[in-house]
């Protein structure tokens, strides 16, 4: 028995502006990439009148950790933590109760509110709600023993929800000085017996030679997912993301989405991109021995100019439930790249297996009167 059910509606909306020709909540439409009002049909240009926009700033990373940072950089909003999949959930001023757009978890909340670093840029949905259906129809389509309900699914086309996931970018100024050894391989003929003959082989060898210098590189924008309400494996699938165009942040991309906010902490993502940083770096130590062969015994690490931004990447959810567990897949809201869990038919899975034994059989039995034609 399937059970499939629609993503839980979004609760009120974070940011809301009023349409100046009707007053009703404008959103934000990909598709013309400007508000709309769904009422009358205005439209307005994000950000008119507000002048040029400045580019997007980094932020120091030393002074955040030490709680110094403008507080032009700090905001505060009422945010609950799911209890089921920990999603910060942004509710409204007038909210009190609403359900997680990750899980449709009932998640109640008090008046309190949530100090964290404002975001300073995002990358605006540029696939509205039908495209990115379409792309998860396709995806579902092609899926191999999925159970039958999922094309039922996604001819009925329920609605997904736009999320906006939270992420931290880091930049730094890197040195490095190791030690090592440089390998080059050479060959040294053997005699060997085999069958009774006497064969020569060549055996190979490692010369190894000691080996140091430095390294530098300048790290820009390792992004980390600052989320702990979606699976890495998904989001990191949705890559690579064009951050080149990223917008400063403007809540009115916001109008008719929702921001997650972050739940990794700063000093949790930055320990995340260092780890990047030194594959990155024992890959360069590694180029720069050269040889056939390396071997690393030190690395030490010199970091300058460590900055950082907290940035909004678009992502279009949906979530199904088979057999009482709920499966979700995320549809990137730029490229239209789909990720997800998905379930197997275990009666289509038997049927296939049987299949194979009878075309195996088939098959042995057609050489076996074949060998017997032949004596």
């Amino acid at each position: 028995m399937t059970d499939f059910d629609t993503p839980p509606p979004a609760p009120e909306r974070e940011h809301r502006f009023p349409c100046d020709n009707c007053g009703s909540d404008f959103r934000y439409d990909p598709s013309n990439q400007s508000l709309t009002c769904d009422h009358c049909g205005n439209t307005d240009q994000i950000g008119e009148g507000s002048g040029q926009q400045h580019p997007i700033r980094e932020l120091d990373f030393r002074s955040a950790l030490d709680a110094k940072l403008p507080q032009a950089d700090i905001e505060e909003t009422r945010v609950s933590k799911c209890p089921n999949c920990a999603a910060q959930v942004e509710l409204g001023d007038g909210t009190h109760a609403a359900e997680c757009p990750f899980c449709a978890t009932p998640v109640v909340t008090d008046t309190g509110t949530h100090r964290h670093i404002k975001p300073r840029g995002l990358l605006p949905f540029s696939l509205d709600e039908s495209t990115a259906r379409d792309a998860m129809t396709n995806w579902l389509g092609r899926l191999w023993f999925a159970p039958s309900g999922l094309q039922e699914y996604a001819r009925k086309g329920r609605k997904m929800q736009g999320i906006y996931v939270p992420y931290w970018t880091f930049d730094a100024e890197t040195k490095s000085t190791y030690s090592g050894q440089r390998g080059t391989v050479y060959y040294e003929t053997r005699t060997v017996l085999r069958d009774g003959k006497r064969q020569q082989i060549r055996v190979p060898k490692v010369r190894w030679r000691a080996a140091s210098g430095r390294v530098a590189r300048f790290f820009d924008d390792v992004l980390i997912l600052a989320s702990r309400s979606l699976p890495s494996k998904f989001t990191e699938a949705l890559g690579p993301w064009d951050l080149s165009a990223m917008e400063p942040y403007n809540p009115e991309y916001l109008a008719g989405f929702r921001a997650e906010g972050y739940s990794v902490e700063l000093q949790d993502g930055f320990t995340q991109a260092r780890a990047y940083m030194d594959r990155v770096i024992e890959r360069d130590v590694k180029f720069d021995i050269g040889g056939d062969r390396q071997r690393i015994q030190r690395i030490d690490t010199q970091l300058g100019d460590v900055t950082f931004k907290h940035v909004l990447l678009p992502v279009w959810l949906a979530a199904y439930k088979y057999r009482g567990k709920t499966y979700r897949f995320v549809v990137n809201g730029r490229t239209g790249r789909v990720e997800g869990e998905r379930p197997f038919s275990t009666i289509k899975i038997a049927i296939a297996v049987v299949i194979g034994l009878l075309v195996a059989a088939g098959v042995g039995y057609g050489v076996a009167v074949s060998e017997a034609a032949n004596r």
